[in-house]
């Protein structure tokens, strides 16, 4: 420990006495957490039941669905009926009855929230521009040398800017994705 370092040590020590610093942290606490967020995966995950197909009594008819198969094999298509043997699918190539013991899992396809996203988009968008066309006065061009560096003008274009390219990626982002109804194994 360098004279430097020590010193320093000292005088967290007499300043903070027995108790751990204020920007230390415990060993024990950083393991529980740790210990925490590696089984919250697992806590979710048990909430699936071992055999969910009740759950596929719940999805309309004509819903976007995939299922597949034990033998890795998968058909998209819209939902048809469900019972305790199987449940009919309609793809492209007409209806198929696929039996329950032949299911691995059955997947719902999410609602697209496009539209929120890109609204969420324009409002991070706008900010995120307004801050850089605050902080960076008359966009990189140096007018700084008369007192005040904020320019209303640099920071509402950058503001337009940021809100065009947030509502841009916000509505190009796919969302909506696939979600698991009913696992079998």
């Amino acid at each position: 420990m360098t004279d430097f370092a020590f010193i320093m040590h000292h005088r967290k020590q007499r300043r903070y006495g027995a108790r751990s610093y204020p920007n230390e942290v415990d060993t024990r606490e950083a393991i529980l957490v740790l210990v925490f967020l590696l089984l919250v995966p697992a806590f979710a995950m048990a909430q699936f039941a071992k055999d969910s197909w009740d759950s596929l009594k719940q999805l309309a008819s004509g819903q976007q669905i995939r299922i597949v198969l034990n033998d890795a094999k998968s058909y998209t298509g819209q939902m048809g009926s469900v019972s305790d043997e199987g449940l009919v699918i309609r793809t492209g190539g007409g209806e198929q009855t696929v039996a329950r013991q032949n299911i691995l899992r059955v997947s719902s396809q999410g609602k697209s929230h496009r539209g929120r996203n890109a609204l969420i988009g324009l409002a991070v968008g706008a900010g995120a521009g307004v801050v850089v066309g605050v902080a960076s006065p008359e966009l990189g061009q140096g007018k700084c040398a008369q007192g005040s560096c904020t320019n209303a003008e640099s920071a509402t274009l950058a503001g337009f800017v940021g809100a065009a390219v947030g509502t841009g990626l916000g509505a190009v982002l796919p969302t909506g994705g696939w979600h698991d109804v009913c696992r079998t194994r």
